[in-house]
């Protein structure tokens, strides 16, 4: 059995500052004691490389964060967030993804797209800086 260690888990948005270097991010993750990101944060950051040295660049950092893995019951009710929350709140695949393994574990996921996130996590989608 794999404990989880993660206090917290970290959006996509939140990986993109620290490879950009965006001084708020760097101060804010250098507070945090043990954050996680899932492995659908990890394709979107690997997906979003422009070249091989940038791709090296993002795989380094998400190495530094535990992954947290998905379950089934992880895409199921990421799927039923998509069918729910698609067309009212513009919700997409991905950030019900993202967000099912902080509704199935009830830790803060850090993202500054509270407007999609909150719908699908009410309080637990909190902004880090």
């Amino acid at each position: 059995m794999v404990v989880l260690a993660a206090d917290c888990l970290v959006d996509t948005d939140v990986i993109v500052d620290l490879l950009r270097g965006y001084a708020p991010a760097q101060i804010w993750i250098a507070s945090q004691h043990n954050p996680g990101i899932s492995r659908s944060v990890r394709l979107e950051i690997i997906e979003g490389a422009l070249n091989k040295i940038f791709q090296k660049q993002a795989i380094n950092l998400v190495n530094e964060f535990e992954s947290v893995e998905m379950t089934l019951s992880d895409f199921a009710w990421a799927e039923q967030q998509l069918a729910r929350l698609r067309l009212s709140h513009n919700v997409g695949a991905f950030d019900c993804l993202i967000a099912a393994p902080a509704h199935r574990l009830q830790l803060p996921l850090y993202t500054r797209n509270l407007k999609h996130f909150t719908p699908l996590l009410g309080n637990l989608a909190q902004q880090p800086y």
